[in-house]
Protein backbone atom coordinates (compact mmCIF):
# COMPACT_ATOMS: atom_id res chain seq x y z
CA UNK A 1 0.00 0.00 0.00
CA UNK A 2 1.57 3.13 -1.11
CA UNK A 3 0.00 6.86 -1.03
CA UNK A 4 1.48 9.96 -3.15
CA UNK A 5 1.58 12.09 -5.69
CA UNK A 6 3.83 11.51 -8.84
CA UNK A 7 6.35 14.19 -10.52
CA UNK A 8 9.56 14.18 -13.06
CA UNK A 9 11.47 12.99 -10.73
CA UNK A 10 10.23 9.81 -9.97
CA UNK A 11 8.71 8.95 -13.31
CA UNK A 12 11.66 5.76 -13.48
CA UNK A 13 9.71 4.44 -9.67
CA UNK A 14 5.78 4.87 -11.21
CA UNK A 15 6.96 3.44 -14.73
CA UNK A 16 7.27 0.15 -12.41
CA UNK A 17 4.48 0.44 -10.05
CA UNK A 18 2.06 0.34 -12.77
CA UNK A 19 3.16 -2.48 -14.23
CA UNK A 20 3.08 -3.89 -10.87
CA UNK A 21 0.05 -6.62 -9.40
CA UNK A 22 1.93 -6.40 -5.84
CA UNK A 23 1.38 -2.86 -4.71
CA UNK A 24 -1.37 -1.03 -4.27
CA UNK A 25 -1.52 2.86 -5.06
CA UNK A 26 -3.64 5.38 -3.89
CA UNK A 27 -3.61 8.60 -5.62
CA UNK A 28 -3.79 11.94 -3.62
CA UNK A 29 -4.44 15.54 -4.28
CA UNK A 30 -2.02 16.80 -2.26
CA UNK A 31 1.09 15.11 -0.43
CA UNK A 32 0.56 16.31 2.90
CA UNK A 33 -2.28 14.57 1.82
CA UNK A 34 -0.80 11.72 1.20
CA UNK A 35 1.44 11.69 4.50
CA UNK A 36 -1.35 11.87 7.01
CA UNK A 37 -3.26 8.85 4.93
CA UNK A 38 -0.06 6.68 5.38
CA UNK A 39 -0.32 8.27 8.96
CA UNK A 40 -3.63 7.08 9.56
CA UNK A 41 -3.01 3.38 8.17
CA UNK A 42 -0.27 2.89 10.02
CA UNK A 43 -2.19 4.27 13.32
CA UNK A 44 -4.98 1.55 13.22
CA UNK A 45 -2.81 -1.16 11.68
CA UNK A 46 0.33 -1.17 13.20
CA UNK A 47 1.98 -0.93 10.00
CA UNK A 48 4.19 1.62 8.40
CA UNK A 49 2.85 3.92 6.34
CA UNK A 50 4.41 4.64 2.85
CA UNK A 51 4.75 7.73 0.90
CA UNK A 52 5.82 8.44 -2.68
CA UNK A 53 6.81 11.88 -3.95
CA UNK A 54 8.96 13.99 -6.38
CA UNK A 55 11.78 16.20 -5.73
CA UNK A 56 11.69 19.85 -4.69
CA UNK A 57 8.10 20.98 -3.54
CA UNK A 58 6.57 17.30 -3.72
CA UNK A 59 9.18 16.33 -0.94
CA UNK A 60 8.49 19.71 0.91
CA UNK A 61 5.12 19.67 1.12
CA UNK A 62 5.31 16.18 3.56
CA UNK A 63 7.36 17.89 6.10
CA UNK A 64 4.63 18.63 8.18
CA UNK A 65 2.74 15.20 7.92
CA UNK A 66 6.90 13.90 8.89
CA UNK A 67 6.61 16.33 11.83
CA UNK A 68 3.26 14.78 12.67
CA UNK A 69 4.04 11.45 12.49
CA UNK A 70 7.30 11.78 14.38
CA UNK A 71 5.99 13.47 17.13
CA UNK A 72 2.96 11.03 17.35
CA UNK A 73 5.84 8.09 17.36
CA UNK A 74 4.24 6.88 14.02
CA UNK A 75 6.01 4.30 11.50
CA UNK A 76 5.97 5.61 8.22
CA UNK A 77 8.52 5.66 5.36
CA UNK A 78 8.97 8.21 2.80
CA UNK A 79 10.13 8.00 -0.50
CA UNK A 80 11.23 11.06 -2.71
CA UNK A 81 12.30 11.60 -6.01
CA UNK A 82 15.52 13.77 -6.22
CA UNK A 83 17.58 15.09 -9.01
CA UNK A 84 20.60 13.36 -10.80
CA UNK A 85 23.48 13.02 -7.96
CA UNK A 86 25.41 14.85 -10.76
CA UNK A 87 24.10 17.96 -10.25
CA UNK A 88 23.04 17.66 -6.73
CA UNK A 89 23.88 21.46 -4.96
CA UNK A 90 23.70 22.88 -8.37
CA UNK A 91 20.35 24.35 -7.31
CA UNK A 92 18.96 21.70 -10.35
CA UNK A 93 15.05 22.42 -11.39
CA UNK A 94 13.01 21.19 -8.57
CA UNK A 95 15.78 20.40 -6.45
CA UNK A 96 15.76 20.91 -2.73
CA UNK A 97 17.81 19.95 0.67
CA UNK A 98 15.43 17.36 1.42
CA UNK A 99 18.16 15.22 4.13
CA UNK A 100 18.76 18.70 5.46
CA UNK A 101 15.04 19.97 5.87
CA UNK A 102 13.76 16.77 6.95
CA UNK A 103 16.49 15.50 9.56
CA UNK A 104 14.63 17.17 12.95
CA UNK A 105 10.89 15.71 11.96
CA UNK A 106 12.46 12.23 10.69
CA UNK A 107 13.57 9.30 13.14
CA UNK A 108 16.45 8.78 10.59
CA UNK A 109 16.91 9.28 6.84
CA UNK A 110 19.11 8.49 3.54
CA UNK A 111 20.36 10.09 0.52
CA UNK A 112 21.08 7.15 -1.59
CA UNK A 113 23.97 7.89 -3.94
CA UNK A 114 24.56 4.12 -5.51
CA UNK A 115 21.62 1.47 -6.28
CA UNK A 116 24.38 -1.15 -4.69
CA UNK A 117 23.01 0.69 -1.89
CA UNK A 118 19.62 0.74 -2.06
CA UNK A 119 18.35 -2.67 -1.17
CA UNK A 120 20.10 -2.43 2.41
CA UNK A 121 18.57 1.32 2.80
CA UNK A 122 15.07 -0.11 2.20
CA UNK A 123 15.29 -2.69 4.09
CA UNK A 124 16.74 -0.67 7.19
CA UNK A 125 14.41 2.05 6.67
CA UNK A 126 11.66 -0.41 7.16
CA UNK A 127 13.22 -1.84 10.44
CA UNK A 128 13.83 1.41 11.92
CA UNK A 129 10.56 3.23 11.34
CA UNK A 130 8.56 0.16 13.20
CA UNK A 131 11.41 -0.81 16.00
CA UNK A 132 12.22 0.65 19.05
CA UNK A 133 10.03 3.97 19.79
CA UNK A 134 8.27 4.27 15.94
CA UNK A 135 9.21 7.25 13.57
CA UNK A 136 9.32 8.27 10.35
CA UNK A 137 12.15 7.69 7.39
CA UNK A 138 12.94 9.12 4.92
CA UNK A 139 14.77 8.02 1.41
CA UNK A 140 16.09 10.79 -0.55
CA UNK A 141 16.50 9.11 -3.90
CA UNK A 142 18.13 10.40 -6.79
CA UNK A 143 17.03 10.09 -10.32
CA UNK A 144 20.56 8.13 -11.86
CA UNK A 145 20.15 5.70 -8.76
CA UNK A 146 16.30 5.19 -9.57
CA UNK A 147 17.44 4.03 -13.62
CA UNK A 148 20.37 2.39 -12.61
CA UNK A 149 20.66 -1.63 -12.80
CA UNK A 150 21.84 -4.03 -10.40
CA UNK A 151 22.12 -7.25 -10.86
CA UNK A 152 22.14 -10.73 -8.66
CA UNK A 153 20.90 -8.13 -5.56
CA UNK A 154 19.01 -9.18 -2.34
CA UNK A 155 17.93 -8.02 0.17
CA UNK A 156 19.45 -8.51 3.82
CA UNK A 157 18.12 -11.21 5.87
CA UNK A 158 18.83 -10.06 9.04
CA UNK A 159 19.42 -6.31 10.00
CA UNK A 160 22.85 -5.41 12.22
CA UNK A 161 23.45 -1.77 13.12
CA UNK A 162 25.64 -1.33 15.70
CA UNK A 163 24.41 1.74 16.85
CA UNK A 164 20.57 1.42 17.15
CA UNK A 165 19.47 -1.76 19.45
CA UNK A 166 16.29 -1.22 21.03
CA UNK A 167 16.00 -2.73 24.33
CA UNK A 168 12.80 -4.54 24.83
CA UNK A 169 12.93 -6.68 28.19
CA UNK A 170 12.81 -5.04 31.08
CA UNK A 171 15.57 -5.14 33.51
CA UNK A 172 14.35 -7.43 36.20
CA UNK A 173 16.10 -5.16 39.23
CA UNK A 174 13.47 -2.35 38.08
CA UNK A 175 10.54 -4.35 38.03
CA UNK A 176 11.31 -5.87 40.99
CA UNK A 177 11.51 -2.63 42.58
CA UNK A 178 7.99 -1.36 40.68
CA UNK A 179 6.10 -3.88 42.08
CA UNK A 180 7.59 -3.24 45.49
CA UNK A 181 6.55 0.57 45.37
CA UNK A 182 3.70 -0.48 44.01
CA UNK A 183 2.72 -2.59 46.87
CA UNK A 184 3.22 0.15 48.99
CA UNK A 185 0.91 2.65 47.69
CA UNK A 186 -1.92 3.74 49.27
CA UNK A 187 -3.55 6.05 46.25
CA UNK A 188 -2.34 4.43 42.81
CA UNK A 189 -2.63 5.71 39.38
CA UNK A 190 -2.34 4.18 36.18
CA UNK A 191 -1.26 7.31 33.69
CA UNK A 192 -1.25 5.50 29.81
CA UNK A 193 -0.25 6.91 26.53
CA UNK A 194 0.15 6.10 23.03
CA UNK A 195 2.86 3.53 23.91
CA UNK A 196 0.64 1.54 25.54
CA UNK A 197 -1.66 1.59 21.69
CA UNK A 198 1.35 1.00 19.95
CA UNK A 199 2.34 -2.21 21.97
CA UNK A 200 -1.06 -3.71 22.52
CA UNK A 201 -0.68 -3.41 25.97
CA UNK A 202 -4.05 -2.66 26.70
CA UNK A 203 -4.66 -6.41 28.34
CA UNK A 204 -1.84 -6.11 30.55
CA UNK A 205 -2.87 -2.46 31.97
CA UNK A 206 -6.40 -3.94 32.32
CA UNK A 207 -5.01 -6.88 34.20
CA UNK A 208 -2.95 -4.87 36.43
CA UNK A 209 -6.03 -2.67 37.07
CA UNK A 210 -7.87 -4.56 38.11
CA UNK A 211 -5.38 -7.03 40.36
CA UNK A 212 -4.79 -3.28 41.83
CA UNK A 213 -6.92 -1.48 42.20
CA UNK A 214 -5.61 1.09 40.32
CA UNK A 215 -7.59 3.59 38.55
CA UNK A 216 -6.35 4.45 35.04
CA UNK A 217 -6.18 7.84 33.29
CA UNK A 218 -4.94 8.46 29.81
CA UNK A 219 -3.20 10.98 27.05
CA UNK A 220 -4.82 11.74 23.85
CA UNK A 221 -3.10 9.56 22.47
CA UNK A 222 -3.70 6.47 25.05
CA UNK A 223 -7.56 6.64 24.39
CA UNK A 224 -8.22 3.11 23.76
CA UNK A 225 -5.62 1.78 25.72
CA UNK A 226 -8.30 1.18 28.56
CA UNK A 227 -11.79 0.81 27.91
CA UNK A 228 -13.51 3.76 28.90
CA UNK A 229 -16.65 2.40 30.50
CA UNK A 230 -14.91 0.42 33.22
CA UNK A 231 -15.43 2.10 36.53
CA UNK A 232 -12.01 2.25 37.13
CA UNK A 233 -11.40 4.64 33.97
CA UNK A 234 -11.13 7.64 34.82
CA UNK A 235 -10.33 9.06 31.11
CA UNK A 236 -8.02 11.87 29.61
CA UNK A 237 -6.08 13.98 31.61
CA UNK A 238 -4.43 16.90 31.48
CA UNK A 239 -5.33 20.60 29.98
CA UNK A 240 -8.92 19.50 28.75
CA UNK A 241 -9.23 16.40 30.90
CA UNK A 242 -11.77 15.54 33.40
CA UNK A 243 -11.96 16.93 36.73
CA UNK A 244 -12.07 13.63 38.28
CA UNK A 245 -8.84 12.22 36.41
CA UNK A 246 -6.82 15.83 37.08
CA UNK A 247 -7.96 15.60 41.19
CA UNK A 248 -6.62 11.99 41.50
CA UNK A 249 -3.41 13.08 39.58
CA UNK A 250 -2.91 15.49 42.18
CA UNK A 251 -3.55 13.30 44.97
CA UNK A 252 -1.88 10.02 44.08
CA UNK A 253 0.77 8.86 46.13
CA UNK A 254 1.90 6.10 43.44
CA UNK A 255 1.94 6.88 39.86
CA UNK A 256 2.74 4.35 36.93
CA UNK A 257 3.74 6.00 33.49
CA UNK A 258 3.17 3.49 31.06
CA UNK A 259 4.05 4.75 27.43
CA UNK A 260 4.00 8.18 27.90
CA UNK A 261 6.11 11.13 28.04
CA UNK A 262 4.63 13.64 30.80
CA UNK A 263 3.52 16.38 27.74
CA UNK A 264 2.97 19.87 28.53
CA UNK A 265 -0.63 19.45 28.31
CA UNK A 266 -0.52 16.73 30.74
CA UNK A 267 1.73 18.19 33.66
CA UNK A 268 0.61 22.26 33.62
CA UNK A 269 2.56 23.29 35.54
CA UNK A 270 5.66 21.41 36.37
CA UNK A 271 6.47 22.66 39.78
CA UNK A 272 2.96 21.41 41.05
CA UNK A 273 2.41 18.50 38.86
CA UNK A 274 1.58 15.25 40.78
CA UNK A 275 3.29 16.65 44.02
CA UNK A 276 2.42 13.64 46.55
CA UNK A 277 4.10 11.27 44.49
CA UNK A 278 7.62 12.47 43.56
CA UNK A 279 9.60 9.95 45.66
CA UNK A 280 6.99 7.09 44.03
CA UNK A 281 7.01 7.39 39.85
CA UNK A 282 7.16 4.44 37.93
CA UNK A 283 8.14 5.26 34.21
CA UNK A 284 7.26 2.64 31.19
CA UNK A 285 8.76 3.76 28.41
CA UNK A 286 10.45 2.03 25.20
CA UNK A 287 12.82 5.28 24.85
CA UNK A 288 15.00 6.00 27.48
CA UNK A 289 15.49 9.80 25.95
CA UNK A 290 12.00 10.10 27.37
CA UNK A 291 12.60 9.11 30.98
CA UNK A 292 12.37 11.83 33.56
CA UNK A 293 13.26 14.32 29.89
CA UNK A 294 10.48 16.56 31.82
CA UNK A 295 9.68 15.24 35.63
CA UNK A 296 11.99 12.80 37.54
CA UNK A 297 11.27 9.72 38.18
CA UNK A 298 12.01 6.98 40.75
CA UNK A 299 11.92 4.09 38.87
CA UNK A 300 13.06 3.82 35.24
CA UNK A 301 12.04 1.09 33.34
CA UNK A 302 13.46 0.90 29.61
CA UNK A 303 11.77 -1.88 27.18
CA UNK A 304 8.35 -2.26 25.52
CA UNK A 305 5.08 -1.65 27.10
CA UNK A 306 3.48 -5.15 26.84
CA UNK A 307 6.74 -7.23 27.55
CA UNK A 308 7.28 -5.12 30.83
CA UNK A 309 3.65 -5.33 32.32
CA UNK A 310 3.95 -9.11 31.72
CA UNK A 311 6.80 -9.33 33.56
CA UNK A 312 5.48 -6.98 36.36
CA UNK A 313 1.79 -9.01 36.66
CA UNK A 314 4.09 -12.36 37.13
CA UNK A 315 5.22 -11.11 40.51
CA UNK A 316 2.88 -8.45 41.77
CA UNK A 317 0.98 -9.13 44.59
CA UNK A 318 -3.06 -8.27 44.22
CA UNK A 319 -4.54 -5.71 46.66
CA UNK A 320 -7.13 -3.33 47.50
CA UNK A 321 -7.78 0.23 47.79
CA UNK A 322 -11.39 0.61 49.20
CA UNK A 323 -10.80 4.49 50.50
CA UNK A 324 -9.12 5.65 47.30
CA UNK A 325 -12.05 4.15 45.12
CA UNK A 326 -14.11 5.62 46.87
CA UNK A 327 -12.64 8.84 46.62
CA UNK A 328 -12.29 8.66 43.32
CA UNK A 329 -15.76 7.67 42.68
CA UNK A 330 -17.19 10.52 44.75
CA UNK A 331 -14.53 13.29 42.76
CA UNK A 332 -16.73 11.59 39.02
CA UNK A 333 -19.85 12.29 41.08
CA UNK A 334 -19.04 15.72 41.81
CA UNK A 335 -17.36 16.74 38.58
CA UNK A 336 -18.85 14.68 35.84
CA UNK A 337 -18.38 16.08 31.93
CA UNK A 338 -21.44 18.33 31.32
CA UNK A 339 -22.47 21.38 28.81
CA UNK A 340 -26.04 22.89 28.75
CA UNK A 341 -29.35 20.69 28.29
CA UNK A 342 -31.72 22.86 26.06
CA UNK A 343 -33.02 22.97 22.74
CA UNK A 344 -29.85 24.09 21.16
CA UNK A 345 -27.85 21.74 18.52
CA UNK A 346 -24.53 21.57 20.86
CA UNK A 347 -21.18 20.24 19.16
CA UNK A 348 -21.23 17.61 22.35
CA UNK A 349 -24.97 16.27 22.02
CA UNK A 350 -23.86 15.51 18.23
CA UNK A 351 -20.46 13.13 19.35
CA UNK A 352 -22.84 11.55 21.75
CA UNK A 353 -25.17 10.56 19.13
CA UNK A 354 -22.43 9.28 16.84
CA UNK A 355 -21.17 7.15 19.61
CA UNK A 356 -24.86 5.68 20.29
CA UNK A 357 -25.91 5.19 16.76
CA UNK A 358 -22.07 3.86 15.84
CA UNK A 359 -22.32 1.40 19.32
CA UNK A 360 -18.42 2.58 20.14
CA UNK A 361 -17.74 0.16 17.39
CA UNK A 362 -16.21 2.95 14.84
CA UNK A 363 -12.80 4.18 13.94
CA UNK A 364 -12.73 8.10 14.79
CA UNK A 365 -10.10 10.55 13.73
CA UNK A 366 -10.37 14.14 14.51
CA UNK A 367 -9.11 17.61 13.08
CA UNK A 368 -7.53 19.53 15.55
CA UNK A 369 -9.38 22.38 18.20
CA UNK A 370 -12.40 22.02 19.95
CA UNK A 371 -13.67 19.12 17.61
CA UNK A 372 -10.58 17.22 18.81
CA UNK A 373 -11.51 17.61 22.26
CA UNK A 374 -15.14 16.91 22.42
CA UNK A 375 -14.51 13.48 20.79
CA UNK A 376 -12.26 13.17 23.27
CA UNK A 377 -15.13 13.60 25.80
CA UNK A 378 -17.94 12.19 24.62
CA UNK A 379 -17.46 9.28 22.58
CA UNK A 380 -16.35 6.58 24.85
CA UNK A 381 -12.95 4.37 23.31
CA UNK A 382 -12.68 0.58 24.47
CA UNK A 383 -10.13 -0.61 22.24
CA UNK A 384 -6.69 0.87 20.71
CA UNK A 385 -6.47 1.97 17.21
CA UNK A 386 -9.92 3.16 17.09
CA UNK A 387 -8.93 6.74 18.12
CA UNK A 388 -6.58 8.67 15.76
CA UNK A 389 -5.39 11.90 16.24
CA UNK A 390 -2.58 15.01 15.66
CA UNK A 391 -1.75 14.77 19.26
CA UNK A 392 2.03 16.50 19.83
CA UNK A 393 1.53 18.57 16.58
CA UNK A 394 -1.65 19.55 16.50
CA UNK A 395 -2.16 19.70 12.69
CA UNK A 396 -5.05 20.85 11.30
CA UNK A 397 -6.20 19.31 8.12
CA UNK A 398 -4.90 15.84 9.51
CA UNK A 399 -8.09 13.98 10.44
CA UNK A 400 -10.00 13.76 6.72
CA UNK A 401 -6.79 12.35 5.25
CA UNK A 402 -5.95 9.85 8.08
CA UNK A 403 -9.49 8.78 8.33
CA UNK A 404 -9.26 7.99 4.60
CA UNK A 405 -6.03 5.79 5.16
CA UNK A 406 -7.67 4.15 8.01
CA UNK A 407 -10.86 3.27 5.74
CA UNK A 408 -8.09 1.85 3.06
CA UNK A 409 -6.80 -0.05 5.81
CA UNK A 410 -10.19 -1.46 7.34
CA UNK A 411 -12.92 -1.79 4.27
CA UNK A 412 -15.05 -3.34 6.11
CA UNK A 413 -15.20 -0.94 9.30
CA UNK A 414 -17.31 2.48 10.01
CA UNK A 415 -15.24 5.18 9.84
CA UNK A 416 -15.70 8.90 10.55
CA UNK A 417 -13.93 12.19 11.10
CA UNK A 418 -15.37 14.09 13.80
CA UNK A 419 -14.04 17.84 12.23
CA UNK A 420 -14.29 21.36 12.85
CA UNK A 421 -15.06 23.56 9.47
CA UNK A 422 -11.92 25.74 10.14
CA UNK A 423 -9.49 22.22 9.78
CA UNK A 424 -11.83 20.28 7.53
CA UNK A 425 -10.91 22.73 4.70
CA UNK A 426 -7.31 22.58 4.96
CA UNK A 427 -7.03 19.35 3.03
CA UNK A 428 -10.67 18.85 1.53
CA UNK A 429 -9.24 18.18 -1.74
CA UNK A 430 -8.61 14.72 -0.37
CA UNK A 431 -12.72 14.07 -1.20
CA UNK A 432 -11.53 13.29 -4.74
CA UNK A 433 -9.34 10.90 -3.56
CA UNK A 434 -12.32 9.11 -0.93
CA UNK A 435 -15.00 9.24 -4.08
CA UNK A 436 -12.58 7.97 -6.90
CA UNK A 437 -11.43 4.85 -4.64
CA UNK A 438 -15.10 4.47 -3.58
CA UNK A 439 -14.10 4.93 0.63
CA UNK A 440 -17.21 5.76 2.71
CA UNK A 441 -15.43 7.73 4.89
CA UNK A 442 -18.31 10.06 6.96
CA UNK A 443 -17.04 13.48 7.65
CA UNK A 444 -18.82 15.06 10.77
CA UNK A 445 -18.80 18.82 10.43
CA UNK A 446 -19.16 20.92 13.75
CA UNK A 447 -20.10 23.79 11.93
CA UNK A 448 -19.77 27.23 14.25
CA UNK A 449 -18.45 29.33 11.61
CA UNK A 450 -15.10 30.14 14.26
CA UNK A 451 -11.69 28.81 13.90
CA UNK A 452 -13.13 27.98 17.68
CA UNK A 453 -10.75 26.82 20.19
CA UNK A 454 -8.74 29.81 19.17
CA UNK A 455 -11.76 32.28 19.61
CA UNK A 456 -12.13 30.39 22.87
CA UNK A 457 -9.05 31.51 23.77
CA UNK A 458 -9.84 34.86 22.67
CA UNK A 459 -12.70 34.96 24.59
CA UNK A 460 -11.27 33.68 28.27
CA UNK A 461 -7.35 35.97 27.98
CA UNK A 462 -8.14 38.33 25.11
CA UNK A 463 -11.48 39.82 26.82
CA UNK A 464 -13.27 38.66 23.99
CA UNK A 465 -11.36 40.62 21.24
CA UNK A 466 -12.17 38.29 18.36
CA UNK A 467 -9.52 38.97 15.82
CA UNK A 468 -9.31 36.90 12.67
CA UNK A 469 -11.25 33.85 13.82
CA UNK A 470 -15.10 34.38 12.05
CA UNK A 471 -15.08 32.33 8.82
CA UNK A 472 -19.24 32.55 8.11
CA UNK A 473 -20.69 36.26 7.02
CA UNK A 474 -21.25 38.13 10.29
CA UNK A 475 -24.89 37.84 11.17
CA UNK A 476 -27.53 39.97 13.75
CA UNK A 477 -29.34 38.37 16.31
CA UNK A 478 -32.13 37.17 14.01
CA UNK A 479 -29.33 35.61 11.39
CA UNK A 480 -29.67 38.20 9.03
CA UNK A 481 -26.52 39.02 7.44
CA UNK A 482 -24.51 42.61 8.66
CA UNK A 483 -22.29 42.66 5.73
CA UNK A 484 -24.38 44.05 2.71
CA UNK A 485 -23.22 40.97 0.50
CA UNK A 486 -25.26 39.82 -2.32
CA UNK A 487 -28.18 37.46 -1.00
CA UNK A 488 -27.34 35.48 -3.54
CA UNK A 489 -23.61 34.62 -1.22
CA UNK A 490 -24.39 31.86 1.19
CA UNK A 491 -24.69 31.94 4.78
CA UNK A 492 -22.55 30.07 5.87
CA UNK A 493 -19.24 29.77 3.26
CA UNK A 494 -18.58 27.50 2.03
CA UNK A 495 -21.39 25.78 1.52
CA UNK A 496 -20.03 21.98 2.46
CA UNK A 497 -23.51 19.97 1.05
CA UNK A 498 -22.27 21.86 -2.42
CA UNK A 499 -19.24 21.27 -2.00
CA UNK A 500 -19.40 17.58 -1.32
CA UNK A 501 -21.76 17.36 -4.44
CA UNK A 502 -19.56 18.83 -6.45
CA UNK A 503 -16.90 15.88 -5.83
CA UNK A 504 -19.33 13.36 -6.12
CA UNK A 505 -19.79 12.60 -2.52
CA UNK A 506 -23.13 12.75 -0.22
CA UNK A 507 -23.75 15.89 1.63
CA UNK A 508 -26.32 16.54 4.09
CA UNK A 509 -26.77 20.05 6.55
CA UNK A 510 -28.43 19.26 10.01
CA UNK A 511 -30.15 22.16 12.19
CA UNK A 512 -32.16 20.58 15.11
CA UNK A 513 -31.52 17.66 17.81
CA UNK A 514 -34.04 15.69 16.09
CA UNK A 515 -32.31 14.96 12.82
CA UNK A 516 -29.17 14.00 14.40
CA UNK A 517 -29.04 10.60 14.85
CA UNK A 518 -31.42 9.72 11.44
CA UNK A 519 -28.76 11.27 9.50
CA UNK A 520 -25.85 9.32 11.02
CA UNK A 521 -27.42 6.35 9.97
CA UNK A 522 -28.54 7.30 6.72
CA UNK A 523 -24.68 8.69 6.18
CA UNK A 524 -23.76 4.78 7.35
CA UNK A 525 -26.14 2.87 5.22
CA UNK A 526 -24.69 5.40 2.11
CA UNK A 527 -21.45 3.30 2.19
CA UNK A 528 -20.19 6.20 -0.02
CA UNK A 529 -18.36 9.38 1.05
CA UNK A 530 -20.55 11.78 3.10
CA UNK A 531 -20.57 15.13 4.84
CA UNK A 532 -22.29 15.68 7.18
CA UNK A 533 -22.58 19.57 8.36
CA UNK A 534 -24.00 19.98 11.87
CA UNK A 535 -24.95 24.20 12.53
CA UNK A 536 -23.97 23.89 16.50
CA UNK A 537 -24.44 26.64 18.56
CA UNK A 538 -21.20 29.35 17.84
CA UNK A 539 -19.85 30.51 21.07
CA UNK A 540 -19.51 26.71 22.79
CA UNK A 541 -16.37 25.97 24.90
CA UNK A 542 -14.58 23.31 25.80
CA UNK A 543 -14.38 22.71 29.56
CA UNK A 544 -12.70 21.15 31.68
CA UNK A 545 -9.84 23.85 31.01
CA UNK A 546 -6.51 24.41 33.07
CA UNK A 547 -4.69 27.77 31.29
CA UNK A 548 -1.35 27.47 29.66
CA UNK A 549 1.15 27.13 32.38
CA UNK A 550 -1.11 26.06 35.11
CA UNK A 551 -1.89 23.88 37.53
CA UNK A 552 -4.83 21.97 38.75
CA UNK A 553 -5.74 24.39 41.29
CA UNK A 554 -6.52 26.87 38.23
CA UNK A 555 -8.57 24.50 36.68
CA UNK A 556 -11.63 25.70 35.19
CA UNK A 557 -14.72 23.19 34.90
CA UNK A 558 -17.48 24.92 33.18
CA UNK A 559 -21.15 24.80 34.02
CA UNK A 560 -22.04 25.72 37.81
Amino acid sequence: MVFGYPGGAVLDIFDQINRSKKIRFILTRHEQGATHMADGYARTTGKPGVVLVTSGPGATNTITGLATAYMDSVPLVCICGQVPTAVIGNDAFQEADTSGISRPVTKHNYLVKTVAELPRVLKEAFYIANTGRPGPVLIDLPKDVQQATLKDYSYPKKIEMVTYRPTYEGNPRQIKRAAEVIEKATRPLLYCGGGVVRSLAHEEVLALAERCEIPVTTTLLGLGSFPETHPLALHMLGMHGTQYANHAMHECDCLIAVGARFDDRVTGKLAEFAPNCRSSIIHIDIDPTSISKNVPVTVPIVGDCKRVLTQLLEIIKPKKHPEWLAQVAEWKKQYPLRYKQDDELRPQFVVEKIYEVTRGEAIITTEVGQNQMWAAHYYLYTRPRTFVSSGGLGTMGYGFPAAIGAQVAHPDKIVIDIAGDGSIQMNIQETATAVLNNLPVIVCILNNRYLGMVRQWQEMFYGRNYSAVDLGRPMDEKGRPTDGLPDDVPLYVPDFVKLAEAYGALGRRITRKDDVAPAIEWAIKARRPVFLEFLVTREENVFPMIPAGASVKQMIGGLA
